[in-house]
């Protein structure tokens, strides 16, 4: 291998909600500009029904929040390994199979780094988290097979995949003076994932590293998982969520935990969806609630709603609160929504996430003195109880913060030039 010429091979981290591409060059900074000279394209896609055409990333978010009509689509990963993937959704008037929005964005991000990079790329490794599904071993490796289908279909030759948290800890492979035990925590949009890694300086490129990974494990939590248990919890009862019926039975859920959850929320503006709450709204006895959803799905703002939610949930991680103004639905309508309510909504799944770090280590025979370094990354990483929860788990180990965004990416670089040259 030449180590002075640029690689053959690309890296792609298609993530939940920001994806990058790498691609390793000598001495260059391997994360291809993909829009507006930054290294993310947020995973989003607008069809603008005005101009018939799709917009992607953070056009494709102006658009759709300038009010231009159209339909938005985010959390394009979480339809891997769902039923979702098999069926078709309605785009300017016409039927889309699901498989074929992947292959439009994955396609997109081909498009800009070859352009960028002045050359096609033919080979890819992509990256992929522990678990696309929770265990369910036929539906993952269902998941996978959909992503590598997808990736031939728009013009790869040679496809294949690399763990996100393995890539990662290449990445951070690259810095280090001397050997180090680490734990690599990837919490993304959809996935947490982890893995047990022994790095060194000197095994960088080693191609066959198996035997340093000493362990990699995962679930299905991510930051769109915070989301919804915030804006459920912190935003949804202004909206009926929790309301009581005139039986004294709560009010179904569903039109709630839909709107909740990115790639569900358009599910919400079906006429099938509207008739249901329509005849639910006689039966409930304070109709304020249900009278706001139906404004809000008037509206088609539960995107916006959803980016709100967002926002405070980044906000949060350096505030002890944020106030929501949801004027845009009612006047004078407005949440304060605190890091300690987050906390709470959260706490369950932080439990989980825990457990599946414990269950990491027994598989790997590693104690918790034995860890060196806590390897954060992934765009939800900086969630302070998030930190806090893992790493009083591992009180001996020093922490360190990779490129949130862009460690993947770069590891998957690295990947790519060692198995393709």
């Amino acid at each position: 291998m030449n180590d002075a010429s640029p690689a053959r091979a690309c890296g792609i981290d298609f993530g939940t909600s920001n994806s990058t591409v790498g691609w390793h060059r000598p001495g260059v900074e391997s994360l291809i500009a993909l829009e507006d000279g930054k290294i993310t394209l947020p995973s989003v896609v607008f069809f603008n029904i005005e101009e018939r055409r799709p917009a992607y990333g953070r056009l494709a978010l102006h658009e759709y929040l300038e009010g231009y009509e159209g339909r938005l689509m985010r959390s394009l990963k979480s339809l891997l390994g769902s039923k979702l993937i098999k069926h078709d959704t309605s785009v300017l008037g016409t039927a889309l199979p699901f498989k074929d929005l992947l292959g439009m964005f994955i396609g997109e991000l081909k498009k800009r780094a070859e352009a960028n990079a002045d050359r096609a790329f033919d080979e890819v490794v992509l990256g992929r988290p522990v678990h696309f599904v929770d265990d369910d071993q036929a539906a993952d490796q269902e998941a996978e097979d959909t992503l590598a289908e997808v990736a031939k279909k728009i013009g790869f030759k040679e496809v294949s995949f690399q763990y996100e948290p393995i890539a990662a800890a290449f990445d951070y492979e690259s810095s280090i003076q001397g050997e180090e035990l680490v734990l690599i925590v990837d919490i993304g949009g959809g996935t947490s994932d982890f893995s047990l890694v022994r790095l060194a300086p000197e095994r960088h490129m080693i191609d066959d590293r198996q035997s340093d990974i000493l362990a990699t494990g995962g679930v299905h939590i991510g930051g769109t998982d915070f989301d919804k248990q915030l804006s459920l919890q912190g935003v949804m009862p202004l909206f009926g969520y929790g309301s009581r019926m005139k039986s004294g039975a709560f009010m179904p859920t569903s039109h709630h935990m839909n709107l909740a959850t990115w790639h569900t929320i358009n599910s919400v503006y079906s006429q099938k969806s509207q008739l249901a709450l329509g005849s639910m709204r006689y039966d409930i006895e304070d109709t304020n609630g249900i009278d706001r959803l139906f404004k809000l799905i008037e509206q088609r703002a539960g995107h916006w709603l959803a980016m709100e939610v967002e926002e405070t949930k980044i906000e949060l991680t350096h505030t002890d609160s944020r106030l929501v103004d949801l004027k845009r639905v009612e006047a004078g309508l407005s949440v304060d929504l605190s890091r300690a309510l987050f906390e709470a909504s959260i706490d369950n799944l932080l439990e989980r996430v825990r457990g599946s770090v414990s269950e990491l280590l027994s598989k790997a025979g590693v104690g918790v003195a034995q860890v060196d370094t806590v390897f954060f990354t992934g765009g939800s990483s900086g969630i302070p109880a998030l930190r806090q929860s893992v790493a009083a788990m591992l009180p001996n180990a020093r922490h360190v913060e990779g490129n949130i965004f862009g460690s993947i990416g770069s590891g998957l670089a690295i990947e790519a030039r060692k198995r393709y040259g």
